[in-house]
C-alpha cells in the first residue's frame, strides 16, 4: 500500500511532466476526490489498492488536459458548487468580480428584477438570487446543452433560492433575440453577461479551453463582439433608467467595449485580480416616458 502524501506526490509528478498548471492544487483535489473527503484527514494513512487505482485514473485523464472541473463534475464560484461537464463553459474566478457588482446593486436596491444573458451554467444568475432575498433572475441560454446543466445548477440550488425568497427563470433562447425578454422592457434593474468575446480567429492558448470550452460559449464573431454587440441592445432596453449593466470581456478590448457603450452614462472598465482590464459596467440611458 502506498500513504496519501506519497500518493499525492506522486500524483504531483505526473501532473507537473504533464505542463498541467498548479499541478499540485490539482493532485490534492483530485485525491481529495477519490478519497471523498479532505486529504488532511488522511495525510499519515495508507490507502486500499482500490482508491490508489481510482487515483491514478482521475492523475491519468488530467494529465491529458481533461479539465479539472469535467472530471470532479464541479466548478466553485463564489458561495455555490456548480455542476458542470462537457458542453458548457466553466464559471472562472475572474467573473465572480461582474457578479459581485451586479449583488452590490441588488443589495443596494433590496431586491428586484435581474436578467444573466448567455448564461451558461448559470453561475451569475444564482450568485445574485442566493446572495440577495427578493431577487427574480431571468437567466437566457442558446446552447440545449448548456441549458441542461443551467437548470440542473437551478435544481440543485432550489433550497438556496427558497431560503431568500428568490427565483431563477430559464429561457432556451438566443440572448441577442429582443423578443426573448420583450415583456421584461423597462423592468429590470441588472443585466448581466459573459458573452462570447474570442474573435474567430484567435486560437485560445491554454489546452483546456481550446480543446474542451463550448465553441458557442468562446468565439463572437470577426472582431468578437458579434454577440456583444446583440447583447448590449436587449439590455438597453431591458433596463430600467438608471438600470446597471454589466459585461465580461478579454483583457485586450477594453477600449472597444468603452466604444459599444456610447449611448449609455457612467461606463466604467474595471480591472480584474491580476489587475487586466475584464468587465465593463455602466448606466442605462432611458429616461421615463412624459
Amino acid at each position: 500500500m502506498i500513504s496519501v502524501r506519497d500518493l499525492l506526490e506522486a500524483g504531483t509528478t505526473v501532473l507537473d511532466a504533464a505542463e498541467v498548471a498548479s499541478a499540485r492544487t490539482n493532485a490534492i483535489e483530485l485525491l481529495a476526490f477519490a478519497l471523498g473527503s479532505d486529504i488532511s484527514e488522511f495525510s499519515d494513512v495508507d490507502v486500499e489498492q482500490e482508491v490508489e487505482d481510482k487515483y491514478l485514473g482521475l492523475i491519468a485523464r488530467r494529465s491529458t488536459r481533461v479539465p479539472l472541473q469535467h472530471i470532479t463534475g464541479k466548478a466553485y464560484f463564489r458561495h455555490l458548487d456548480m455542476l458542470v461537464g462537457p458542453g458548457v463553459f466553466i464559471p472562472r474566478p475572474e467573473t465572480e468580480l461582474l457578479a459581485q457588482v451586479a449583488i452590490d446593486e441588488l443589495q443596494r436596491l433590496g431586491g428586484g428584477v435581474a436578467v444573466e444573458l448567455c448564461a451558461g451554467s448559470g453561475a451569475i444568475a444564482l450568485s445574485m438570487a442566493t446572495e440577495v432575498s427578493n431577487v427574480h433572475v431571468h437567466a437566457v441560454e442558446k446552447s440545449p446543452e448548456a441549458f441542461e446543466w443551467l437548470n440542473k445548477n437551478v435544481a440543485a440550488h432550489s433550497e438556496q433560492l427558497a431560503k431568500q425568497n428568490s427565483t431563477v427563470t430559464t429561457y432556451l433562447a438566443d440572448a441577442t433575440d429582443p423578443i426573448v425578454l420583450a415583456a421584461l422592457n423597462g423592468t429590470v434593474h441588472v443585466v448581466a453577461t459573459n458573452p462570447p468575446y474570442i474573435p474567430d480567429a484567435m486560437i485560445p492558448r491554454e489546452v483546456e479551453v481550446r480543446d474542451h470550452d463550448p465553441h458557442m460559449a468562446l468565439f463572437g464573431g470577426t472582431d468578437g463582439f458579434d454577440v456583444a454587440r446583440g447583447v448590449i441592445a436587449v439590455a438597453e432596453q431591458l433596463l430600467v433608467p438608471n438600470g446597471l449593466f454589466g459585461m465580461e470581456h478579454a483583457d485586450v478590448q477594453g477600449e472597444s467595449v468603452m466604444e459599444l457603450l456610447a449611448n449609455w452614462h457612467d461606463a466604467i472598465d474595471h480591472k480584474d485580480y491580476n489587475q487586466l482590464p475584464r468587465y465593463v459596467t455602466a448606466r442605462s440611458g432611458r429616461v421615463e416616458s412624459s
